[in-house]
Parts: structure tokens; C-alpha cells; sequence
């Protein structure tokens, strides 16, 4: 069974993400397996936020983080959540993520038989992320959806909550798995909610017009007001412009966190190169989003803005081949995060 529950969230990975499909694999065991089921975790808790609503979310929200504890009777109870969870998602959930949360058994089984290590940093991150959530719902939702939070600190926070604390969990599981990372556990741990919040950044401007689509915005309202926007005119063809103008402050905040990100990934010993990459697919993945959506007046129309299939494949090979040189790692970045909108040779 164990092996079976394994091999489910193996399939079920790439289901709900390209990107951490392809560096978690990079991991080395069992550190790979315990990432993915961590991240699937992540995942029920996040869909759990976006496709139920808000009157059911925080019950759901807090049975999630009781079960990572795995005490006897996890079981029943996880059975029991997901029935709940499947019931309270709307029509319109991927079908992954539904098929997902009905499997969340399945998911606790993996963690189950896991070594012992891993379980600390995964609960510990499961339980702070599903109360922030709550904390922000109750904060800023009302009775229904977030529709913008008041400035940018809630908007680092709310990141906190679903990414800078899994930055803060990896950590602590390249800790304790990876002998030659344990001394620079001190230089790691301050810098690890930035990379988390960094491409969580990315991910709230890409996806900016899908969140409106589906009642939910993350921005700052005040960075909105200053730019003369609202969450309800945000796409207003006629205000564009401003729209733009706004985005592109925020991208420039963005970045600012994303330059923090390559400072952890470049503290993972080179002797890890698998640890490097796991960290560096998607800071460079962001590091090209972030071109993409900046200047760019498409980001706000209904069709998401993406980075090419061609440039994936290429910042792929180009940081396999400067995994163990920070020096040419860091002017790959420098090129990467100066070039323009969809220009990917810049960074050859």
C-alpha cells in the first residue's frame, strides 16, 4: 500500500504543477518524495482557499492542519475531510485538484512512511500556512472572497502564509538531510520566507486577471488607490494604462525579493547540485515571467499570460551547465532579470 501511495503522488504531481514537476525529481531520496508530499498538502490547503467558499473554509482549513499531526485515527479523519472538502468545491475546481483532496488519505499515507525527520518541518508548515489563511480570510474577506488587501505588508504577509513558510520548511529539510548544509542553516533560514514570497509574487501578478475572473485579488489596495484603481476597475480597457503602471511598481518589488532568492539558492553547497536546482528551475522561471508581465497590457486580459515552453527548456539547460559556479550563475540572473519581454536569447 505504502508503495501504491507513493506512486499516486508521484502521477498526481504533474497533474497540479509543471514547475515543481520538473525540479523535484532532482531531489535526491527519500528528500524527493517527502517535497512532493508536502507540496501536495500544500496543494489541497491552497484549493481548499481558492475553490470552496468562505463560509466553509476555515473548518476545513483547520482539519487539514490537525491531520498533518498524524496522531492514531488519521485515517477516518482524513477520510472523513475529504468527503467534506470534495463536497464544498465549486463546480468549476480543476478536476486535478478536486480528484486531489479526494485522495488526501492517500497523500497522508506517503507522509506516513516517511522517516521521521521529515514530519516536524512538513507539519510545522501545513499548520502555520492553513492559519494564516484563516487569519487572512477573517482579516480581510468579509463574509466571501479577499477582493484586494489594505498595502503591500499584507500582501508580504498573506505570501508569508502560503510560500514564505514553505521556504522556512525546505530549508529545514535540506538541514536535516544534506550534512554539508547544516553549517549554513544560519545563513539560510533569514533569507527562506524571501524566496518563497518571491515567486509567490510572481504567481499573484501572472495569475492577476484568473484571480479577479474568480472573485479573489491580492493586490494592495493602497498601491491600487495611488494608480487611481480599484479591484473593480482593474481591466477597465479605459484605465489601462494606470494598470500597467501598477503592475510594473510591483514587479519591481518582485524582483527586489526574487534577487534575495538567488542569494539562498547560491548558499546550497555546489557539492548539493540537486538542492541548486530545485531552487534555481524557478527562480529563473520567475525571473522570465516577471519580464513577461512587466510593461506588458496583456497581463490583464482573460487569456494568462505565459513564458514560452522554448524558454523553459532553456533556462533548464542553461543552469544545469552553471550549477557549480556562482560567479556565472549570477550573470546568467543579471542577464535573465535585464532582458526583454519574451527575449530569450539575452541570456545566452
Amino acid at each position: 500500500m505504502r508503495e501504491q501511495a507513493a506512486s499516486f503522488c508521484r502521477g498526481q504531481l504533474p497533474r497540479v504543477s509543471r514547475t515543481f514537476a520538473l525540479n523535484i525529481p532532482l531531489l535526491p531520496e527519500p528528500l524527493d518524495l517527502a517535497v512532493t508530499a508536502a507540496y501536495l498538502l500544500c496543494r489541497i490547503a491552497d484549493t481548499v482557499e481558492d475553490e470552496s467558499p468562505g463560509g466553509h473554509q476555515g473548518a476545513l482549513l483547520d482539519e487539514l492542519a490537525a491531520l498533518v499531526s498524524l496522531e492514531p485515527g488519521w485515517e477516518a479523519r482524513a477520510r472523513s475531510f475529504a468527503r467534506k472538502a470534495r463536497l464544498a468545491l465549486r463546480d468549476e475546481a480543476p478536476p486535478a485538484e478536486a480528484e486531489l483532496i479526494s485522495d488526501t488519505e492517500t497523500v497522508l499515507e506517503t507522509l506516513a512512511s516517511l522517516p521521521s525527520w521529515v514530519h516536524p518541518p512538513i507539519a510545522r508548515c501545513v499548520r502555520t500556512m492553513t492559519g494564516g489563511m484563516n487569519q487572512i480570510q477573517r482579516l480581510h474577506g468579509g463574509s466571501g472572497q479577499v477582493m484586494g488587501l489594505p498595502d503591500l505588508q499584507a500582501t508580504f504577509m498573506y505570501c508569508y502564509y502560503v510560500a514564505g513558510v514553505v521556504g522556512e520548511m525546505l530549508t529545514g529539510l535540506f538541514v536535516a538531510s544534506a550534512p554539508r548544509v547544516v553549517w549554513r542553516e544560519a545563513w539560510l533560514m533569514p533569507r527562506a520566507s524571501a524566496f518563497g514570497r518571491a515567486l509567490q509574487l510572481t504567481n499573484i501578478l501572472k495569475d492577476v486577471r484568473e484571480d479577479l475572473d474568480r472573485g479573489t485579488c491580492w493586490l494592495p489596495r493602497d498601491r491600487m488607490a495611488a494608480h487611481g484603481l480599484t479591484p473593480a476597475t482593474l481591466v477597465l480597457p479605459s484605465l489601462r494604462a494606470r494598470a500597467v503602471a501598477l503592475m510594473d511598481e510591483l514587479v519591481a518589488v518582485t524582483r527586489r525579493e526574487l534577487d534575495v532568492a538567488l542569494e539562498y539558492s547560491l548558499a546550497l553547497p555546489a557539492e548539493e547540485p540537486g538542492l541548486r536546482l530545485f531552487c534555481l528551475y524557478p527562480l529563473f522561471f520567475a525571473a522570465a515571467t516577471l519580464n513577461a508581465v512587466e510593461g506588458n497590457p496583456a497581463v490583464l486580459d482573460p487569456e494568462p499570460v505565459k513564458i514560452r515552453r522554448e524558454t523553459v527548456e532553456m533556462l533548464m539547460r542553461l543552469t544545469q551547465e552553471r550549477v557549480g559556479s556562482d560567479d556565472d550563475l549570477r550573470a546568467l540572473y543579471a542577464r535573465c532579470a535585464g532582458a526583454p519581454s519574451g527575449g530569450g536569447e539575452a541570456w545566452r
